[in-house]
Parts: C-alpha cells; sequence; structure tokens
C-alpha cells in the first residue's frame, strides 16, 4: 500500500505551507523535501548515496552541498552550512547521511514506528533486511492487477511495478532496504494526523 494520489496531494499542500513557516533549515529542508510527495525523502537519500564514491556513508561539507543542489533544492549557502553544523555535533568536518535521514524524517511516535517496521518485516520473507521482487512472490497478490489479467505483463513486471511505487522516481533498484521504507512511510505518517486512522490503514493494507 503506497500513498495515495489524493495523499500525496495533501501532503504536497501541507508542506508547501510549512516551508514558509520553517524555524530551522532543517526544518525547511523537510518541508521542501516533503513538498515533492511520500517518496521525497527517501529520493534525497538515493541522491546522496550517489555522490558518496567511496562507500563510507558519510559526507563533508562539499559532498554535502552537491547533495542539495542535484536534489535541486534551492538553499543560500550559509543555510545549507548552518544545516550541516547542526548535524555534525561532533565537529568532525563529516556527516553519516543515514543518521541525518533518520533527523529529517517528520516527527513520529513509536507506535506508527512499530508498526511500520512490523510491515517491512512481513514483506522481508528472507529477513536478509532488504525486500526484493522474491519476497513480494508470496505476499503480493498479482492476480487482480488489469495488466496480468489482460496478459500485458507478467507476475514479476507486476511485483515490479508493486515495488517501485515505494523506491525514488528517478532511481529505481528493485530493493527496499528498512531505512528506505520507513523514510517513504514517515512521509505518508505526515499526511495523516490521527493516530488511529494511521493505525486502521497500515493493518488492512499489509494484514498486520
Amino acid at each position: 500500500m503506497t500513498c495515495t494520489a489524493r495523499g500525496n496531494r495533501e501532503l504536497k499542500a501541507k508542506m508547501e505551507k510549512l516551508k514558509r513557516t520553517a524555524k530551522t533549515p532543517i526544518e525547511l529542508l523537510r518541508a521542501t523535501c516533503l513538498a515533492r510527495g511520500a517518496s521525497g525523502i527517501k529520493g534525497l537519500g538515493r541522491t546522496f548515496k550517489i555522490i558518496d564514491d567511496d562507500g563510507s556513508r558519510s559526507i563533508d561539507i562539499k559532498e554535502f552541498r552537491k547533495g542539495i543542489h542535484d536534489y535541486g533544492v534551492i538553499m543560500e549557502p550559509e543555510t545549507i552550512q548552518e544545516l550541516f553544523d547542526s548535524i555534525d555535533r561532533d565537529h568532525s568536518g563529516a556527516v553519516d547521511f543515514d543518521e541525518f535521514l533518520r533527523a529529517l524524517r517528520p516527527p513520529m511516535n513509536n507506535g506508527r514506528r512499530q508498526l511500520i517496521i512490523l510491515a517491512f518485516r512481513k514483506l522481508d520473507k528472507t529477513g536478509d533486511g532488504v525486500v526484493t521482487v522474491e519476497d513480494l512472490r508470496n505476499v503480493y497478490n498479482v492476480k487482480n492487477h488489469p495488466k496480468y489479467k489482460s496478459g500485458e505483463w507478467t507476475e514479476d513486471q507486476c511485483l515490479r511495478e508493486f515495488l517501485d511505487s515505494f523506491d525514488s522516481p528517478d532511481d529505481k533498484d528493485g530493493k527496499i532496504t528498512e531505512d528506505e521504507f520507513i523514510n517513504y512511510y514517515a512521509g505518508v505518517s505526515a499526511s495523516i494526523d490521527n493516530d488511529a486512522y494511521f493505525d486502521l490503514m497500515m493493518r488492512n493494507a499489509w494484514k498486520l
């Protein structure tokens, strides 16, 4: 179950307003990412992953500026520096971008977080921390998918489409990690104010 078109529209409208009232650089970047929809934070994560040439999963201020720029976020240089400094609390000159993305997630209570993790672990049949088409095969039934029914698509094509809906539009690799799944649902969560509705939605969608 991915964020509906209506849910994404509501989230984008909400975040456009928050962009104008953000009090800190991280609030501004969070709102800017989620103004692109529920996959906004995950998309920024993929951008940083691409520029992390040595695979260290940490970035310096130069790479940080490039990541922000490549994702298409317009921020003043001093604002980017302030944002970087607020994350680089030990003043090492580098930030762990997984920690950065976690800080970027909208505030979310533990009940919502646990539901998201429960859904991910139900999908992750192999328990290796990554959801692939193979994991989905016995979880997601494609028989009612219109393109499967018409014979236009195979089961694997339908499963891949489902997986891609959680992925970043410009960088779909057919794999979803737990962190990426949480980043996505943190965006969905930001569009839903009512805890009971979020709980019901998750339980119905994933049969938890």
